[in-house]
């Protein structure tokens, strides 16, 4: 049983299905009793597998690893270009000290992988020597874009350092306390307010607010983060069940108060079908920064004990009806959103089914270009849970090794290509 700020909330979990109904203003209460580590996007099992296939020369992982390794931010001697006041504006204007951080943020994620793996001390050095630099420097983020800022960072740090922090002796027990209350000043708040922006924006917020969670063991901010990344999965990712129009997370309904709002926020498409993403008719490098964050949350969730892939899984989050504005509950339905909305993109990607844009769909002209995104959505639906996706199979493979987008995802082919349970 669960106990809301405001009510009382029920959770039924069997081996099979999750029950969860979650009303407007409430906050899940959801967080385990005890945190695994490490358990942000990787757990040992899965960490264990990785190393066990780059050092008997398996592939993809060993042509993903040394890969990821040619990379420029892999390199031992670059270093840290660490900020105090990181400011971002809209399309980077000004940029003062995004790029840095976000790279750094990456680059230190790399060299984790590459001391889980190779098991060489100097690339855990390298991580701890990124962490260290930032932990003891970064006070504030401001500007336009520092909600979306804070998330595509703090997403790369908390892989990281939960790597680090639950593998590698050598961080000093005073370096973590330090990097801990810089996640808690510099991200967590500005996190946690979440964004009415195109959707991406809340999912990656939400999925660096999770891994963070993990990291401090903070039940109170995984509760949170949980929250809203549950009631945006249905408003970013429309399934035909929802009705004839998307639904709205129960946080944007004061943004959203129309259904002409509504159509423009959905970048004007007027016809909805099952996988179509709240940004497709923006461009497909934006839905897949969505697609990429919702399945990097799920995994961090499912280490975690929420499996919310499961194909019995019913999980329901709050919207409102756009006539009535009154509640309604939608079942957020994570696996039939993330493979539907995989199958629909893939199919237009010239990677994958090539088929020419219908006039319906974004008045017949597609910006195409989803980005190395597809690796761990595939696995966890496909290697793991046996659902068909050939176009994203096709997508998938063309793209091997995937390498980074140098904001937030990085060398998913060495992470999360098949199964290892």
């Amino acid at each position: 049983m669960l106990r809301s700020a405001l009510g009382l909330l029920v959770l039924s979990i069997t081996t099979t299905i999750v029950h969860l109904v979650l009303l407007s203003g409430q906050v899940v209460q959801a967080a385990p009793s005890r945190f695994v580590h490490p358990g942000v996007f990787l757990d040992r099992p899965r960490l264990e597998f990785i190393r066990t296939q780059v050092r008997r020369g398996q592939e993809p992982w060993t042509s993903a690893y040394n890969a990821m390794l040619a990379f420029p931010m892999a390199a031992l001697n670059r270093t840290a270009t660490p900020y105090e006041n990181v400011e971002c504006g809209s399309n980077s204007i000004p940029n003062i000290g995004c790029t840095p951080e976000r790279q750094d943020a990456l680059a230190s994620y790399a060299m984790s992988l590459a001391w889980y793996v190779s098991r060489e001390r100097k690339y855990a050095d390298k991580a701890v020597e990124y962490l260290n630099a930032w932990g003891s420097m970064l006070k504030s983020h401001n500007g336009s874009n520092a909600p979306l800022q804070t998330g595509w960072s703090a997403a790369s740090w908390a892989r990281s350092a939960e790597i680090i922090r639950w593998t590698y002796p050598g961080w000093k027990r005073s370096d973590i306390t330090q990097f801990e209350t810089m996640l808690r000043t510099a991200y967590v708040p500005q996190l946690l307010l979440g964004s009415n922006s195109n959707g991406n924006w809340e999912l990656v917020m939400m999925e660096a607010a999770i891994g963070i969670s993990v990291f401090l063991s903070d039940g109170s901010i995984y509760d949170q983060a949980l929250t809203r990344f549950l009631s945006r999965i249905p408003a970013y990712l429309y399934l035909e069940s929802d009705g004839p129009l998307p639904v709205i997370s129960q946080y944007s309904t004061s943004s959203i108060p129309t259904q002409e709002r509504l159509i423009r926020y959905w970048q004007y498409q007027t016809t909805f079908v099952d996988g179509l993403s709240q940004e497709t008719c923006r461009d497909f490098v934006h839905s897949g920064y969505g697609i990429s964050s919702i399945s990097h949350a799920a995994e961090t969730l499912r280490i975690q004990g929420l499996d919310l892939y499961k194909r019995t899984s019913s999980v329901n989050a709050t919207t409102y009806s756009i006539v009535t504005n009154s509640t309604q509950s939608t079942p957020v339905k994570l696996a039939t959103r993330l493979a539907k909305a995989l199958e629909f993109h893939a199919q237009y990607e010239t990677s994958g089914g090539n088929l020419p844009a219908p006039n319906w769909l974004c008045n017949g002209t597609l910006n195409l270009g989803l980005g190395p995104v597809t690796e761990v959505p595939f696995m966890a639906l496909h290697s793991r849970a046996g659902w068909e996706l050939p176009y994203t199979e096709l997508v998938t493979l063309a793209q091997r090794p995937a390498g980074t987008n140098y904001l937030f995802v990085g060398w998913e082919t060495l992470t999360s290509a098949g199964r290892c349970e």
